[in-house]
């Protein structure tokens, strides 16, 4: 492990963590500003979208079909990030899996509360399938709040009579907003990304007075019996470390075939650092290769 990227990122982050004086808008601008300053990948060419009502991009990889596809939902508390924030880090993961990743802006909190990006998700997906892509060429990932979506999304897909794609990935899923377990308190002196009045912060915007053991905000308390293989990928730093292993155990009880993680000292969405974290790097390699088996590339 490289110590010295890892205390580079944890530098970056100093002074960046919520606080009551930053407006939404100043949070969605620094984390789009960013994501972009950390460029695109050679190899990879963007290509503006919308399908289903719903904006995003292509990141397709030089030479590639597009028979296999990878919908990629972002993180940001369902109230920040967009195509913005994560070009970059889905172009890489489009160049580790050789494959087409379509990431989506799906509708934000608190101008669209729950369940607005859950039907935008599968509002997409749905449309995918009927573009011509098989279930089984496709996989469903995201990180943070998108993680959490992601199993949202595969609950939504299954209830709603659609075929299930062949894999998914939670990176770091926010999976549970009643925001509890044990790594809330262990986990806050060292996780330099996410505080538990934070966390409160989206949860408000995204559900207001809303049940947050709703199955489709919270997947944790969702039925997740037939679900696809399932890789989820944590940091053993994160706060949000309680959610990955409740969520594992969760599909365990129900019989989805699920991978659980935990990568050393790594922080909250690591992978998000990948043009100057090399952990960032391998992960990303990790989650493609579990998702290129499913595929069966």
């Amino acid at each position: 492990m490289s110590l010295q990227e890892l205390s580079m990122v944890r530098e970056m982050l100093k002074g960046m963590a919520a606080d009551e004086e930053r407006t939404l808008e100043d949070f969605r601008t620094g984390y789009d500003q960013a994501g972009e300053a950390f460029g695109v990948s050679d190899g990879v060419a963007v290509e503006k979208t919308e399908i289903a009502g719903v904006p995003g991009e292509w990141l397709k990889p030089e030479g590639v079909g597009g028979e296999k596809a990878l919908l990629y939902l972002h993180g940001g508390g369902y109230a920040l990030g967009s195509v913005r924030s994560h070009r970059h880090m889905c172009a890489a993961i489009a160049l580790a899996l050789g494959s087409p990743v379509l990431l989506i802006d799906y509708r934000r909190a608190p101008e669209h509360p729950f369940p607005a990006a859950v039907d935008d998700a599968v509002a997409v997906y749905r449309a995918l399938l009927g573009s011509g892509y098989e279930a089984s060429n496709l996989a469903i990932a995201g990180d943070s709040a998108g993680g959490g979506l992601t199993v949202a999304t595969l609950v939504a897909v299954r209830d709603g009579g659609l075929s299930l794609p062949a894999a998914a990935v939670c990176i770091s899923p926010w999976a549970n907003l009643e925001n509890v377990g044990g790594s809330y308190a262990e986990k806050a002196d060292i996780d330099p990304m996410v505080q538990h009045p934070d966390l409160e912060r989206w949860t408000d915007a995204y559900l207001g007075a809303g049940d947050r053991k709703a199955p489709l905000a919270s997947p944790v308390y969702a039925d997740l019996a037939g679900l696809p293989p399932i890789l989820v990928q944590v940091g053993e730093s994160e706060v949000l470390l309680s959610d990955s292993e409740l969520l594992t155990q969760r599909l365990k009880a129900t019989g989805v075939p699920v991978t659980l993680k935990i990568w050393p000292d790594m922080i909250h969405v690591w992978h998000w650092f990948g043009p100057i974290l090399s952990e960032g790097r391998a992960a990303t390699d990790e989650m493609a290769s579990f998702i290129r088996v499913k595929l069966g590339q």
